[in-house]
């Protein structure tokens, strides 16, 4: 599976807490090997991110993805809950 990051992704990555940071690298793994293990939460968004899919990094902190084909992933926002679905 190739991940591609968007730079709005990548903004928001470098703000992030070491602690979080260190959370996602271990999601990020779970995600390479079955991105609908259930400790991810991966689901459908709605709405104007209909297009997409969340995955859980903490309790209030998720990745918004794309699946552009059967092997790219494009992740686009890392962000709380809160700052997605406003």
């Amino acid at each position: 599976m190739d991940i591609v990051s968007s730079r709005n992704f990548k903004k928001q990555y470098k703000k992030l807490p070491a602690k979080i940071k260190k959370d996602f690298e271990e999601r990020l793994r779970l995600f390479e090997i079955n991105s609908f293990n259930p400790i991810l939460n991966n689901h459908k968004l709605q709405g104007k991110l209909k297009n997409a899919r969340s995955i859980n990094i903490t309790g209030d902190i998720r990745v918004i993805y794309e699946q552009v084909d059967n092997k790219t992933v494009v992740f686009l926002m890392i962000a709380k809950h809160s700052e997605l679905y406003d």
